[in-house]
């Protein structure tokens, strides 16, 4: 790890972890707040919802324009500006008197989460290397899993003795520790590995990215294998509860019980490579992967329980998946990384926008459907495997980040 003068090393993977934690945190922790919020506000359901959509969209655009910015100008001061820009938008949101304003505090709240993301995943690339960035990578990972399942139970404590206000007040509070930390945060992208042009000419780089077949043609393999996932997030309830009979609270034992299997992806993944080459890793992604849709497919409609364990498997790999190609990529990564952060998280975001689109299609039954979405993103990412293994993308520029 490059030398920090205030923070230590097990400061410095804290700081990293709880960046990583902004954006779920940002959309899941007034989620039980949303209703008290429709009837303050006398806003539509559409209305109030949109403050989630809005933040999503808004946010992965952030994370394309502020790499190429991070890394022209470094690190540090992108970091300042989306921790001070996330602490006043959050404050505005709670003082929020209409809906038309806090939607436009979100706006800036996504738009720092954008800054603040992708400065933290070219931070882990310029600071640490083998190991330490693995394990890293699967500590961020794992907290950023972890986030969603806390962030509502914390929004429903705060509504037992405050009202949906309490949400972004706390997150004003964390803005601002995480701006605090920011100052004490030393560069760690040295003057003479910066983009040297334009502003403009800087978001050019984004271009260069794209033109690197092989990086694209792993990240977009990766990319859609999160599309199944968030399909599920987006049909889950409608899944348990309309289809099985749950209630509400019984479907919140079975959300909790997948998103275990989440947690313990990126442990499991540390454990898989130490014994499994990259290739034999990602065999077995594909071949679990493609196991839980068939199964899906086959008897998922059987009872809520067998759902359960037949997308379980999915979850598990997928959490396998996401820390094993952000390192694949990293390593594929010598220039430019602040750019290349961007493209990196924001293909999954992409890919993952569709498949919540998709999940709610109007299918004959939502659970055929989401089979349906596993085996074909597994089959699609399978073809895309096969071709870079034919060469067709060009070859890795490291030999630790071969996939052939």
């Amino acid at each position: 790890m490059k030398r920090q003068k205030y923070l230590s090393i097990n400061a410095m993977i804290a700081y990293l972890a709880f960046v990583n934690m902004f954006v779920p945190l940002s959309t899941d922790i007034y989620m039980p707040a949303l209703p008290q919020m429709g009837e303050y506000f006398s806003a539509s359901e559409f209305l109030v919802s949109l403050t989630l959509t809005i933040f999503f969209l808004v946010f992965a655009l952030g994370l394309i324009f502020f790499g190429p910015l991070s890394d022209k100008y470094g690190r540090r001061p992108i970091l300042i500006f989306g921790a001070g820009i996330y602490t006043l938008a959050s404050f505005a949101c709670a003082g929020a008197t209409d809906i038309y304003f806090l939607l436009c505090g979100r706006f800036f709240q996504a738009i720092a989460s954008g800054a603040l993301v992708t400065v933290a995943t070219a931070v882990i690339k310029d600071c640490f290397r083998g190991q330490v960035m693995r394990k890293i990578l699967a500590i961020t990972q794992t907290l950023g899993v972890i986030a969603p399942m806390v962030a509502p139970l914390v929004g429903g404590i705060l509504l037992t003795f405050t009202d949906w206000r309490g949400s972004f007040y706390l997150l004003t509070v964390l803005g601002t520790i995480n701006l605090i930390v920011a100052f004490l945060f030393c560069e760690t992208l040295p003057e003479q590995k910066r983009y040297r042009g334009g502003i403009l000419n800087s978001l050019t780089l984004l271009a260069e990215v794209g033109r690197q077949k092989y990086f694209m043609a792993a990240l977009v393999m990766f990319a859609i294998l999160s599309a199944p996932y968030m399909a599920y997030l987006s049909a889950s309830s409608f899944i348990y509860i309309e289809n099985f009979g749950l209630s509400a609270q019984e479907f919140s034992y079975f959300f909790a019980v997948n998103s275990a299997a989440s947690i313990a992806g990126p442990m499991l993944y540390l454990k898989l490579k130490n014994i499994l080459s990259n290739v034999r890793m990602l065999r077995l992604c594909f071949l679990i992967a493609m196991t839980s849709g068939i199964l899906v497919l086959l008897i998922g409609q059987t009872r809520a329980i067998i759902f359960l364990l037949t997308f379980l498997p999915f979850t598990a790999i997928g959490a396998v998946a996401r820390p094993f190609a952000m390192e694949i990529l990293l390593h594929e990564t010598k220039e430019n990384v602040g750019t290349a952060s961007s493209v990196i998280n924001f293909v999954p975001i992409l890919f993952g926008s569709f498949g919540m689109m998709v999940g709610t299609l109007p299918w004959g039954s939502f659970i055929d459907g989401l089979g349906i979405i596993i085996t074909t993103s597994t089959a699609l990412s399978i073809t895309i495997w096969v071709l870079i293994r034919q060469g067709k993308f060009g070859a890795a520029r490291q030999a630790a980040s071969d996939l052939t």
